[in-house]
């Protein structure tokens, strides 16, 4: 039996998509490009539905839980068109899809200004979805390792991933001034050219093409070798340590963004001072990044992450103990908020550091499917088991989740890169 090393797995491969030739692309031009459009993108197409909830719900005539559920019919989505799409990207490169997704993304946001039904809605939020799924961190991170050095990939994921972490500070009070200006329908119109005319250039003109292959031989023996890689990755014990790793620590970041104003409401704080400590998490989690990244230099960034992650069971176990104090609870909140945007950089990393470039776009996109289905499934139950266990519980839940993420991650350290065998 074969073994996948490091060495065979990121050998250069000439005809995969957007390496060789497109090596001089991973330069500032090519962060830079990413950076806006990750920022862009996240605000149109993420963060400015939750600004949008409440009149969408009174123009429908619909419960507020009804709307909010097709954005979490949009994350599916993304979850569901992850690996096809990381296929895509190895095989095609980023430019074409891409930009066709971002096209994808405009349309989307236009025909979702001109829903008038629930059923109108979540059909666009499916549309939505699957844009994102080709333009958003999955996608532009598969860009980034394929063209970039090792030396220079880390850096260039933590710029891109620093600059997009503020996509809620601009876009969050953007789309609330658009829609008390001109309306929700029209603030979704404006909101799309922007991302139009941001996106879609930058994607076409900067991003790395296919590199064509040499005759049908070629391409045949590229896309067998990739399909090689994943089988390879697929049937190690490291790949699922990874993924129950980042399952969990995603599903348990998911559940404290969205219940952790409601509990320290719960908690005796006022609402104003709750949506200040919550908001300590956009912040901090660019601080965690920084910081992880540091650290990574001189430390195995598994081991690195695990503490990370180890720290934010701590802190979950904290918050009902001292978080009725307002410095407890601020205590409590920056500590699990140091980890809050760490595993958006570390994932990217460790699988470009184990399984090389070569296929890096399917097997990322295969690790995505569960890892976003968690972001999209876990509010949902812990909202359910709140009104049944309580936040305390809750709370526990999310520790023992951050808890098993640090402990798969330590153990996924200590299997040798040949371990991971075809």
């Amino acid at each position: 039996m074969r073994k996948l090393t490091p060495s065979t797995a990121s050998a250069p491969d000439p005809s995969a998509g957007g390496r060789g030739g497109n090596r001089g692309r991973d330069g500032a031009g090519l962060v830079t490009a990413l950076a806006i459009t990750q920022t862009a993108g996240y605000g149109v197409l993420y963060y400015a539905f939750a600004v949008l909830l409440t009149p969408m719900s009174r123009d429908l005539h619909a419960g507020t839980g009804q709307v909010a559920g097709a954005l979490t019919c949009s994350v599916l989505t993304a979850a569901l068109a992850a690996p096809w799409v990381g296929r895509l990207l190895d095989a095609r490169g980023g430019r074409i899809p891409m930009t066709a997704g971002a096209v994808l993304g405009v349309a989307a946001v236009l025909a979702w200004s001109q829903v008038t039904s629930l059923v109108q809605l979540y059909a666009v939020l499916v549309l939505v979805g699957l844009a994102s799924a080709m333009v958003l961190y999955e996608a532009a991170f598969a860009v980034v390792v394929a063209v970039s050095a090792p030396a220079r990939r880390s850096r260039a994921l933590l710029v891109i991933t620093i600059v997009a972490g503020f996509a809620s500070s601009v876009f969050f009070p953007l789309t609330g001034f658009l829609v008390a200006a001109f309306g929700w329908r029209t603030a979704l119109v404006i909101l799309a050219a922007v991302y139009g005319a941001l996106a879609v250039p930058l994607h076409a003109l900067i991003l790395p093409g296919h590199d064509r292959a040499r005759g049908g031989r070629t391409g045949a023996s590229a896309k067998a070798r990739r399909a090689d890689l994943v089988r390879a990755a697929l049937r190690g014990w490291a790949f699922w340590l990874l993924v129950a790793a980042f399952f969990a620590q995603i599903a348990a970041v998911a559940v404290m963004g969205v219940l952790l104003v409601a509990y320290l409401i719960a908690l005796g704080h006022s609402a104003v001072l709750a949506a200040g400590v919550a908001g300590l998490l956009g912040v901090l989690s660019v601080t965690g990044r920084l910081v992880s990244t540091a650290l990574s230099a001189r430390r195995p960034i598994a081991l690195v992450t695990a503490a990370i992650f180890a720290l934010q069971g701590a802190a979950a176990l904290l918050l009902p103990l001292i978080g009725r104090d307002t410095a407890g609870a601020i205590v409590a909140v920056t500590l699990f908020g140091l980890g809050f945007g760490v595993a958006t950089i570390a994932r990217p990393a460790l699988l470009a550091e184990r399984y090389g470039t070569g296929a890096y776009g399917s097997i990322s996109g295969a690790m995505a499917l569960p890892v976003l289905a968690a972001k999209a499934v876990a509010p949902l139950v812990a909202a359910v088991l709140v009104s049944v266990v309580g936040y305390t519980a809750v709370m526990a839940a999310v520790a023992a989740c951050c808890a098993l993420a640090a402990i798969t991650l330590t153990a996924y350290h200590r299997i040798p890169f040949r371990a991971a065998s075809k």
